[in-house]
């Protein structure tokens, strides 16, 4: 059984990976720590606790950081996911609860209580895990693994800097602190994403499933599938968080991968927030990022499929 602690900024893609989590019969949502990223924390947090409701998961929420650690981000992603995050589908708010613990707390505490079992999966910005890190230098030991959704490892962007990625580009200094102390990651990048989308004809499969996950899974996406046609051209849907997580349950879904070092750049005006890999071994640092380049698509996608059906 994969034991998770999910840190999460829903954000429409990241609901589908949680519900990927849910339904995998060898996995475990441990904990859900929340960050703002795609739009604030007053909105993430509360989608954390809605999708619980939906999944009818037990799992506890911290909040965590609001914003990046040095400065004010220049943008945010709610022109794609919606006001709230989850596609402006108007969900009834969640009655329960969210933990008094600081989501940077709770993941040194969890990660001491349970050494070398847990596995992170980091997919929003890493503002929560590079304070966890600062706390507690040691954490990269104690946890069994780091998986980010994040980066642009060709620096082919989808952010206002169109070399960077959303989640780095939104808190550059605190993906410098992650990717500098921790010496060994896995990374799905935005360009792996792009390459593994959903196409029109798996799009159909996952729409109109009669149960709560689908209806869910049809409310909260219609807005970003809208985006991705009408501004992108393109009759698909764009994975990430989903894709990242289905690494995360199953590793041998990977079928190709590479080993370098790759560093994030803080200072550069159009490339603030750039993942520069060290494709050529150049630098003479240790590779310290698994760079996902690609999976088994039928694979992915049942992972997708079994989400909402």
């Amino acid at each position: 059984m994969k034991r998770l602690v999910i840190d999460t900024d829903p954000g429409v893609d990241d609901a589908e990976a949680i519900m990927m989590a849910s339904v995998h019969p060898d996995a475990s949502i441990e904990a859900l720590t929340v960050v703002g990223g795609n739009v604030p924390l007053e909105n993430t947090v509360p989608n954390t606790l809605k999708i619980l409701d939906v999944l009818g998961e037990e799992a506890p929420v911290f909040a965590g950081s609001p914003g990046p650690l040095v400065s004010l981000p220049d943008e945010d992603a709610a022109f794609v996911h919606g006001s709230d995050g989850l596609g402006d589908a108007g969900l009834p708010a969640s009655t329960r609860k969210v933990e008094e613990e600081h989501a940077a707390n709770a993941l040194v505490r969890l990660a001491n209580e349970n050494p070398g079992e847990l596995s992170l999966i980091a997919i929003g910005p890493l503002t929560n895990v590079a304070l966890a890190t600062r706390l507690d230098p040691e954490l990269p030991q104690k946890y069994k693994e780091l998986i980010i959704m994040g980066g642009a490892v060709y620096a082919q962007g989808n952010t206002v800097n169109t070399t960077a990625e959303f989640n780095i580009f939104f808190d550059p200094e605190a993906a410098y602190v992650v990717f500098d102390a921790w010496p060994e990651l896995t990374m799905i990048s935005w360009e792996a994403t792009m390459s593994h989308a959903i196409g029109p004809d798996q799009l159909k499969l996952l729409k109109n499933n009669d149960n709560p996950r689908g209806i869910f899974f049809d409310a909260i996406s219609a807005k970003i599938i809208k985006f991705i046609k009408e501004v992108m051209g393109r009759d698909e849907l764009f994975g990430a968080d989903p894709l990242a997580m289905a690494v995360a349950l199953e590793p041998d879904i990977v079928t190709k991968m590479a080993k370098h070092h790759v560093h994030v750049e803080r200072f550069g005006g159009a490339s603030r927030g750039q993942t520069i890999v060290d494709w050529n071994n150049r630098t003479g640092k240790e590779p310290n990022a698994n760079i996902v380049l690609d999976v088994d698509m039928e694979r992915f996608f049942d992972l997708f499929h079994a989400a909402v059906r």
